[in-house]
């Protein structure tokens, strides 16, 4: 896809998002989708490569969450893989603070590639696995916003996420579509790990039939702290 082209195509969906993108945030993106390409012939990062896809499922499903940050929030991507939704994020929002977290390091030198490329400020990566992350003092319950897209069901995910978020933060869990089920067995989980379920939004991405669903867990209470379980533990035995 020709430059012109994308910039065009991009500004055009984000605006559906009140999203008003900028010329050299416009780059950037122009530069990660690039590099994501490149990159995604010698490791895989994504199943999706064609720039249109790149485009709404990547970038504006990532910015679809915008709305429900607030200014200089600070902010941890749990799980991010190739940056999303952390890194296209960053890009529209200069006044956050990101930490991309991710347990395989051929995906943190990718992303640390196209930090550099795009010269973002106040974001890093940090390579560890999320169960052992969230015992770490460094990261335990510092952070305002706790994002994560697609990553395991809601009972896991919530193990995942919730020991990071401060009290009175909150989780964004990015999901698919037809979640009511999947919510319903969260209940239990999320109320032990210290959260409560605020919001459930369901949408489709701009100019497309494309379901998609956003959980939103305020954090109520400061997790138990036997919680996260030791790495792997979450996923096997899951809280039911």
């Amino acid at each position: 896809m020709e430059k012109k082209e994308f910039f065009e195509n991009l500004r055009k969906q984000a605006s559906k998002l009140n999203i008003n993108m900028e010329n050299d945030e416009l780059e950037k993106f122009f530069s990660y989708m690039n590099l994501l390409i490149d990159w995604n012939e010698k490791i895989n990062l994504t199943a999706i490569t064609e720039p249109e896809d790149i485009i709404k499922k990547h970038f504006v499903d990532s910015l679809e969450i915008n709305k429900y940050i607030m200014e200089k929030s600070n902010v941890i991507d749990v799980g991010t893989g190739a940056g999303f939704p952390g890194l296209p994020l960053k890009i529209v929002r200069k006044d956050i603070n990101i930490t991309l977290l991710d347990s395989l390091n051929k995906r943190i030198n990718f992303l640390n590639e196209v930090i550099s490329f795009t010269d973002l400020n106040n974001i890093k990566t940090v390579h560890f696995r999320a169960e052992d992350a969230g015992k770490n003092t460094q990261f335990r319950e510092k952070f305002d916003v706790v994002t994560s897209r697609a990553v395991a069901p809601l009972n896991i995910l919530a193990e995942y996420m919730l020991p990071f978020a401060k009290v009175n933060g909150c989780c964004i869990c990015m999901k698919g579509s037809n979640i009511d089920e999947e919510v319903k067995t969260s209940v239990k989980a999320i109320n032990e790990l210290g959260g409560k379920i605020e919001n459930l939004e369901e949408f489709e991405l701009p100019d497309s039939d494309i379901k998609r669903s956003i959980v939103i867990i305020r954090k109520i209470k400061s997790t138990p702290s036997k919680y996260p379980r030791k790495a792997g533990m979450p996923s096997k035995n899951p809280i039911i």
